[in-house]
């Protein structure tokens, strides 16, 4: 199984209610179409999160499939046709940053059921190739962020090694997932000793500071992540 995640903003002029309405009512069911597709979660940022100013997205999409090659077979299919002649009507697609992941398991607990989903977005430090990058996020830092009591479920999604070829740079290097009870027990979380160790260890592996996004999910198409 992988995972397609795409992040953007919405269209210039548009409310954030009215983007997160449309993406939501009208383009969902266009995107649950797509042949293939196994299952298909929407992150709208809470819009708590807009009042410090804009946050880095408006919203992430997760969409799985089976291998690379359902991707290909999307070419020129119309449901994918369709999809794409949407985007514009509520994103701003020059926005639209897109990596495709595989999906490790750190933390496996229950999403919880009114919950908020934090997505951190990940740099890897220059110095580190892409192999090193990705044992030390997984095994060094992931018990480390799983040992946070309070994170009820935690996935990293490790952008594919294709996605270097040929010296490329892909805009994020996987996404961090975690999910909490509520805003109260994500902000404790920043007092216990557990979240500090974890913090005290990303510059063993990460590039700078971690844009990330507050988010509710909604589940488009209910099938299997992993």
């Amino acid at each position: 199984m992988i995972k397609v995640v795409a992040s953007f903003k919405r269209k210039a002029g548009s409310s954030v209610e009215d983007f997160q309405r449309y993406w939501h009512e009208v383009h969902g069911p266009l995107a649950a179409q797509l042949p293939g597709l196994r299952r298909y979660v929407q992150c709208h940022t809470l819009l708590g999160g807009y009042r410090r100013g804009e946050p880095v997205y408006d919203g992430v999409a997760e969409i799985w499939f089976d291998d690379t090659d359902a991707l290909r077979q999307l070419n020129g299919h119309p449901a994918y046709e369709a999809v794409r002649a949407d985007e514009p009507r509520f994103m701003d697609v020059a926005t639209m940053a897109q990596i495709v992941t595989d999906d490790h398991l750190i933390k496996d607990g229950p999403i919880p059921a009114d919950g908020v989903k934090n997505i951190e977005f990940v740099t890897r430090r220059p110095d580190l190739d892409v192999p090193a990058f990705q044992k030390h996020w997984r095994e060094t830092h992931g018990p480390l962020g799983a040992s946070i009591p309070v994170v009820k479920r935690y996935v990293q999604s490790h952008t594919r090694a294709a996605a270097y070829a040929s010296g490329r740079a892909p805009r994020w290097d996987g996404v961090a997932l975690t999910w909490f009870d509520d805003t109260k027990a994500m902000r404790a979380s920043a007092e216990l000793p557990e979240y500090r160790r974890t913090r005290d260890d990303e510059p063993n592996f990460v590039a700078g500071e971690l844009p990330f996004l507050i988010t509710k999910e909604r589940v488009i198409v209910d099938g299997p992540a992993f």
